[in-house]
């Protein structure tokens, strides 16, 4: 069978899947509408799309337009945002917004090169809003369409290496429908996300079975290959709850990373583990009560695990070089937008 009659029966199968039997329901799906689409792919780079309907649902009920979205305070967006984490999509989310609503009068640009030039939009972001919203003939490429690709051709190329994303990029292409781009883009990323999956793939039901190269010769779970192994960075949190006449003091993260603009607890990080004096030795002349440690937490990102440790504050008097926060109510937090893993405590302690 020459590879064009295999990447024909591939095209066909899946769109005869995506019309009879892909019953995956989620509210972006069908959408034409240009904004709508670019919020359910912000919200889903780096989320599993279970984990991020909540939010798209509730950003649609709150920004119905792109205009409601940039009339809207950063700290409100970033509120709603909270706990998806990632908090770069979300500046560039409102950034991108406001120069569509005011520079282009709420119009998205309707080519993928305009569509690339948008601040937060890739390549694959750009070529799903060009094919869902525009009908135009380009591929989307994430990794449940280059594990299915990887597996149905037996594509043994790292696919996190250039070579290997110059051949998912041919494949992909060869292999889209031009015709139906959108239910295509759509067909082969519902299939990767329920039928090929990452563990325990439904080979059994999968309609491509009897011509898929990796299910064939036995490789399907060696598929796909990746040569990169992340290095993780291991940092260490100290957040001191600092507590003085009903009172307890949070401060806007001003460092250039993925929390900036979040507020967070009195904070010190070190590099490795230590002695809990060290830490909070710059706190003694203010402290009524000793520091109590009331809880861990680890959070893992993509490159760094960040474990966190909590403690509780009694103060006599608020530390003089503490200018840069607020000391807010207690109880009052659900006011503010803070990190994830401020969050996981919070849903813990008894406190305030």
């Amino acid at each position: 069978m020459s590879d064009k009659v295999s990447t024909r029966f591939f095209s066909e199968q899946l769109l005869r899947w995506h019309q009879i039997e892909n019953d995956r329901s989620l509210p972006w799906k069908f959408e034409k509408d240009p904004y709508l689409i670019w919020l359910s792919e912000i919200i889903l780079q780096q989320t599993r799309a279970e984990q991020g309907q909540p939010y798209y649902e509730r950003f649609v009920q709150n920004y119905p337009d792109i205009h409601a979205l940039a009339a809207a305070p950063d700290e409100e967006v970033f509120r709603l945002w909270q706990g998806l984490g990632y908090y770069n999509r979300c500046r560039n989310l409102l950034f991108t917004a406001r120069y569509i609503s005011r520079e282009r009068n709420g119009q998205f640009p309707d080519t993928l090169d305009g569509l690339l030039e948008l601040k937060g939009v890739g390549s694959y972001t750009a070529a799903a809003i060009a094919s869902f919203a525009f009908n135009l003939p380009h591929a989307v490429i994430d990794g449940n369409v280059k594990r299915v690709l990887s597996r149905f051709f037996r594509i043994h190329t790292p696919v996190d290496s250039p070579a290997g994303l110059r051949q998912m990029t041919e494949l992909a292409t060869t292999a889209l429908d031009r015709s139906a781009p959108a239910a295509y883009n759509q067909a082969i990323m519902d299939f990767g996300a329920s039928v090929c999956k990452p563990q325990l793939p439904l080979c059994r039901q999968c309609p491509l079975a009897d011509r898929c190269s990796a299910y064939q010769h036995g490789q399907v779970q060696l598929l796909p290959v990746k040569e990169k192994r992340v290095k993780v960075r291991e940092r260490h949190f100290h957040y001191f709850l600092l507590q003085h006449e009903e009172k307890v003091y949070i401060a806007k993260r001003t460092a250039n990373d993925i929390w900036q603009n979040l507020f967070e607890y009195f904070l010190i990080e070190t590099a490795d583990d230590f002695r809990a004096t060290d830490a909070w030795k710059s706190l003694l002349p203010y402290i009524d009560t000793c520091p109590k440690p009331v809880w861990q937490g680890k959070q893992r990102l993509t490159h760094q695990l960040i474990i966190s440790n909590f403690y509780l504050v009694s103060l006599k008097a608020r530390p003089q070089f503490l200018d840069t926060g607020s000391w807010i109510d207690m109880g009052s937090e659900e006011k503010y937008a803070f990190p994830k893993t401020i969050l996981s405590f919070s849903a813990r302690k008894k406190y305030f």
